[in-house]
């Protein structure tokens, strides 16, 4: 009897485990970053993003100040602005006609003092493309981790995953989270996030610009009930409607044709444009809410970005935030990564609750300002009707302004990278001390 014929790669039989010291589950901007930095100081790692590609619209793709250095420190800053990109210098509200920035990044004492707008597919193929100039960096596109694989003991040593070749297991000394709001690995272990406030509804979509329209950078126009942000995308305005969760079901039935009059109404330079959008369907809606893991690690698995902390889109803190926590945990969990790798030795999983420790502070303050920000500002605006006083605060006071800047445009906590990558190795025979006085 002839043997059986051996199934297709796509058949979705086993194949062999891969192996590695950390893999990296969700390839979005804490995943992508935490991927480079990891490789580029030569620890061996694999990044598993679900999606064929980055092309998504709709993403956070904010790029603030702090994040621009960070780019800098990794030699990236020339390629980033070699992408299609904006810079905007602030953030304002127009209520009653009137405009009032809320932030002015260009009183920032840094280095990049401006805020960019970059798709974040670009964003996310600048980082990979650089993590895979670097020997241990391995990218699985395509391929969705599923669940996890742990040893006698309960520690996770792993994941299981589905991708192009069909199904897979990745064996690595540490699994790292960031697969995001909806993480497939936090329901896998049971990890349960603590929701923080109320959630918020925002619909984005797309009107066309023109050469004669205002030069706003990213504005907030509120009127009594309505809320529309307007972002300067070069070619196009990327607008968004805020509501609390559940006002998308009365823009609905209130229709199309009430939606464009009030679009027109609140933005006006934007009333002969209002038809662009054709149908309530295609408004890109996303469900946002505020969240928090009171813990985020069990033994081998750490979880950072959205999947630790979910973000509302308010500030734009998410992406950078996500970034923020990548840096922590490389600088953090590097040196004892790579002794392991060296070594064999066991990885001492005590070590990871210094990221939490790290970047808690900063996460509970971004939060509590989205928060406030939703419960004073869009709640009074949406829920009573009444205009939110903040604007008349930042028209009064300067410092509150500056502090504002610094706050959306810093951080609470910014991270620096404090990881290189490793030094070539020295010349067989060679003496450290030739030469010297």
């Amino acid at each position: 009897m002839s043997p059986a014929p051996t199934p297709p790669p796509d058949a979705g039989c086993a194949v062999e485990p891969v192996r590695t010291t950390v893999c990296v589950v969700g390839g979005g901007p804490a995943g992508a970053m935490l991927g480079l930095l990891l490789a580029r100081a030569g620890i061996e790692t694999v990044v598993l993003e679900r999606h064929h590609d980055f092309h998504r619209d709709f993403r956070g793709d904010t790029v603030h100040p702090a994040t621009l250095q960070l780019l800098d420190e990794l030699d990236l800053i020339d390629r980033f602005h070699a992408l299609p990109h904006q810079k905007v210098t602030t953030i304002g509200v127009v209520q009653d006609g009137r405009r009032t920035d809320i932030a002015d990044f260009t009183r920032l004492r840094v280095a990049y003092p401006y805020m960019a707008f970059v798709p974040q597919w670009d964003f996310l193929d600048l980082i990979t493309a650089e993590g895979r100039r670097h020997p241990a960096h391995r990218l699985l596109m395509g391929t969705a981790a599923h669940g996890v694989l742990r040893s006698a003991d309960g520690r996770v040593r792993g994941v299981r995953a589905r991708g192009r070749a069909g199904d897979l297991e990745v064996h690595c000394t540490l699994v790292v989270a960031a697969d995001g709001r909806h993480s497939t690995l936090r329901e896998e272990v049971g990890a349960r996030p603590r929701l923080l406030g109320r959630s918020l509804d925002v619909a984005f979509f797309r009107i066309s610009r023109r050469p004669t329209d205002p030069d706003e950078g990213i504005c907030v126009r509120v009127g009594p009930g309505r809320i529309f942000g307007a972002t300067d995308r070069g070619h196009y305005w990327q607008m968004s409607y805020e509501t609390t969760r559940g006002g998308l079901d009365a823009v609905r039935r209130a229709g199309l044709g009430a939606f464009r009059a009030d679009l027109a109404a609140l933005v006006p330079f934007l009333a002969d444009r209002v038809h662009e959008l054709r149908s309530l369907d295609e408004l890109s809606v996303l469900k946002a809410r505020i969240d928090r893991l009171d813990r985020w690690h069990r033994p081998g698995l750490l979880f950072i970005g959205d999947a630790a902390h979910a973000m509302s889109p308010v500030a734009g803190f998410g992406v950078n935030l996500a970034v923020q926590d990548a840096v922590a945990t490389a600088n953090a969990l590097t040196a004892p990564l790579l002794h392991a790798q060296r070594t064999g030795a066991r990885f001492d999983d005590a070590l990871l609750a210094a990221v939490r420790r790290r970047r808690l502070l900063a996460t509970v303050l971004s939060q509590g300002l989205q928060r406030g920000t939703q419960r004073f500002g869009i709640d009074t605006t949406v829920k009573k009707g009444r205009q939110p006083p903040a604007p008349r605060l930042f028209a009064r006071c300067g410092p509150a302004q500056l502090l504002m800047s610094r706050i959306i445009g810093l951080g609470f906590r910014p991270e620096h990278v404090r990881t290189a990558p490793p030094r070539p190795p020295r010349p067989r025979g060679s003496d450290p001390e030739k030469g010297r006085p």
